[in-house]
């Protein structure tokens, strides 16, 4: 029997539909959060992103009924603010590597940071709970294999290597998205949750 206040729910879905991402985040959180992946259309928002976030979560838990978790993906310029922020995946499928380096063509400052955000709802009338990781780094000319998004322009503080060229199991150790799924797996330790078994499965 549960003790008074655990929720019960079924293994979380984690909502994306990119098989890299996918694979890191199997990597990172390994058997410490019972999860299951799956695709959905969701619409692409603007705002700040711990808000698009937030609202994704509440749109793939309606969509789901049930306890989901999403991720949204900023890199973001100093020299910009904080853009493209957000908005990178549509600036990198638009102008590529060299275009995303052309930007800050007119600035001295190169810094940036990658920032992953994280929001998990327990279910469609829960309010989502919502876990930030960022990496500080400089923005370079492209090295390094270019099938992960903008990893071959980003390299991180105290590294001599791009994320695209550091081995996977380096690169898990300091990215933004392992900064945010460990807040993520203490939340699981912390929070008592027990899992039922999805009768769908």
């Amino acid at each position: 029997m549960a003790a008074p206040g655990t929720l019960l729910l079924r293994p979380v879905t984690f909502v994306t539909g990119n098989a890299k991402k996918l694979e890191e985040v199997r990597a990172i959180l390994g058997n410490s959060v019972p999860f299951k992946s799956l695709k959905l259309d969701l619409p692409e928002l603007q705002g700040e992103p711990e808000e698009i976030s937030k609202e994704k979560a509440r749109l793939a838990a309606k969509q789901v009924n049930g306890p989901v978790i999403v991720e949204d993906t900023c890199l973001c310029f100093n020299a910009l603010n904080g853009l493209p922020g957000p908005y990178i995946k549509w600036f990198l499928q638009k102008i590529g590597h060299e275009g995303l380096n052309n930007i800050l063509k007119a600035y001295e400052d190169k810094s940036a940071y990658a920032m992953c955000v994280f929001s998990l709802a327990l279910g469609p009338n829960v309010e989502p709970v919502t876990f930030v990781g960022k990496t500080q780094g400089l923005i370079v000319p492209p090295r390094g294999p270019g099938d992960f998004g903008w990893d071959p322009v980003f390299q991180p503080d105290g590294y001599q290597q791009t994320y695209a060229e550091m081995p996977k199991e380096e690169k898990n150790k300091i990215s933004h998205r392992f900064k945010a799924l460990d807040m993520v797996k203490s939340h699981f330790a912390t929070a008592g949750y027990t899992f039922q078994q999805d009768p769908s499965d």
